[in-house]
């Protein structure tokens, strides 16, 4: 009986999940398709004669300012889900205002939904938690990428190939799905895998390591927004070619990703990435303006960012256990992503009709580059001290069972570790809060913060991102 009873809560846990994934991907579909840079708000825009750069940047700004005050609004589970079902249905209205002729009210529907959207996007973060185990949450965010990201060719498709109000019918009908299965969606505060009590009320705070991998989000996106101003208006000729491929690459690229074996360095892929945005923007300086130059920048510029998308997507899926409010951790890290891209469209628009041959935009893109070399090292070693069992930071746990008895044990007899302190350090280099291992370990949370002391003190160090730092060294030192 009690097995049955545990395949019911796995069940449950992958309906929750599949259902999660789900909502998330009809409803970003419509953002990326829309009010997002979309495709169908150019189209439409274009049948009018319209300068649409206005309301893309207004809705874009007021997306940053939804995401980033989401937290604010939404702090219960049950509310995040009342949150969603009316920002579905309030898109859908905005929406509907684009079937009558331009007037104020698509400025004012634009704005108004993207910022309601971007509540929407944050509100999710609730059910990525509840929905999704620890450490399973990068196949979740990939599948919720690659999904959203198909849906959207088809719109886009609908939109250039039939009419802008084929376009809008169709994302019309993706967001009455998401609102139907968005009803679906669970209201209690259950999580997808057993938690220790001492997950709540943690004791690490993900400030300062969510602070700077925002920073660091909103330096490389900045390329993205010089993609969205400079790389593809230079292409926007090759309509029948840009309609359908612009996201394969990136839809490859998270399908690579997401299926990577667990052990494989998914760091050297990071720096690949960079490497990947460089010579993206310098083909784009070098090449003409054909079909086949499309294919190397758009290849290697989305291919990057489907890389890096899923990189802070998943690790703020994974810092979602470390705060009670998931609608701010996940809004907080994504406006990052929406103000790098606003950044980058603003001085990627200002540049572009000064610089048809895209040379300032192409040194600017490498600078950029430049600068991302030099801080994702730093954040890197910052976010393996929270995390440092995610798929993308090196994970002590990723070598055999018999190696890492090895350098454990080298590791304790460096230190010189009591059985006690052996025990407490094993905990902490799985990423547990203090009173995690409390719990754990039957202590007291100042026994177990004494014990860390002692273990500090003995490796004459300060912190864990340096315990985690000699750990990698006893295993370096065994190949």
């Amino acid at each position: 009986m009690a097995e049955e009873g545990h395949k019911g809560i796995l069940r449950i846990s992958a309906d929750d999940r599949l259902l999660s994934v789900i909502v998330f991907s009809l409803f970003f579909s419509w953002l990326l398709a829309f009010p997002f840079e979309g495709q169908i708000l150019y189209v439409l825009a274009d049948s009018f004669h319209m300068d649409p750069h206005d309301m893309v940047f207004g809705a874009i700004a007021v997306h940053f300012a939804g995401l980033f005050s989401a937290g604010i609004f939404v702090r219960k589970m049950q509310f995040a889900k009342r949150m969603m079902l009316f920002s579905i249905v309030f898109c859908m209205s905005a929406t509907a205002v684009f079937f009558f002729p331009p007037s104020i009210l698509w400025y004012i529907a634009l704005i108004s939904a993207s910022f309601v959207a971007g509540i929407c996007v944050a509100s999710w973060g609730y059910f990525l938690k509840s929905g999704t185990p620890k450490n399973q949450r990068i196949k979740t965010t990939a599948d919720g990428l690659i999904y959203s990201n198909i849906l959207m060719i088809l719109m886009n498709m609908a939109a250039v190939y039939s009419s802008p109000y084929a376009g809008l019918g169709l994302s019309l009908l993706v967001l009455a799905m998401a609102f139907l299965f968005a009803l679906r969606l669970p209201e209690g505060e259950q999580q997808a895998s057993p938690v220790s009590p001492g997950k709540i009320g943690t004791s690490i705070s993900v400030v300062k390591p969510l602070a700077f991998l925002c920073l660091f989000i909103v330096i490389i996106t900045i390329n993205s927004g010089l993609m969205y101003q400079v790389l593809n208006p230079a292409f926007a000729h090759l309509e029948w070619l840009t309609s359908w491929y612009w996201a394969i690459p990136y839809i490859v690229a998270l399908y690579i990703m997401r299926n990577l074996p667990r052990k494989t360095n998914r760091t050297y892929i990071l720096y690949v990435g960079i490497a990947m945005i460089g010579f993206s923007f310098i083909a784009f300086g070098l090449l003409d303006r054909s079909a086949t130059s499309y294919l190397v920048v758009d290849t290697l510029m989305l291919g990057a960012c489907g890389v890096y998308d899923l990189f802070w997507w998943s690790i703020l899926g994974e810092m979602l256990d470390f705060d009670e409010n998931p609608a701010k951790v996940l809004g907080i890290g994504l406006s990052a992503n929406v103000f790098g891209v606003l950044l980058g469209g603003v001085i990627g628009n200002g540049i572009a009709s000064a610089d048809s041959q895209g040379i300032s935009s192409t040194l600017l893109a490498l600078a950029v580059v430049c600068v991302t070399l030099a801080v994702l090292p730093p954040l890197h070693k910052r976010l393996s001290s929270l995390l440092s069992d995610h798929a993308y930071l090196t994970a002590i746990s990723e070598t055999s069972q018999k190696e890492m008895d090895t350098v454990m044990r080298k590791f304790i007899e460096l230190g010189q570790l009591t059985k006690r302190e052996s025990e407490i350090v094993a905990l902490l280099l799985e990423g547990k809060t203090y009173r995690m291992i409390a719990g754990e370990l039957h202590l007291s949370e100042n026994t177990v913060k004494t014990h860390i002391k002692n273990v500090y003190a003995k490796y004459k160090i300060q912190s864990r991102a340096e315990l985690i730092n000699i750990m990698l060294e006893q295993q370096s030192s065994l190949h």
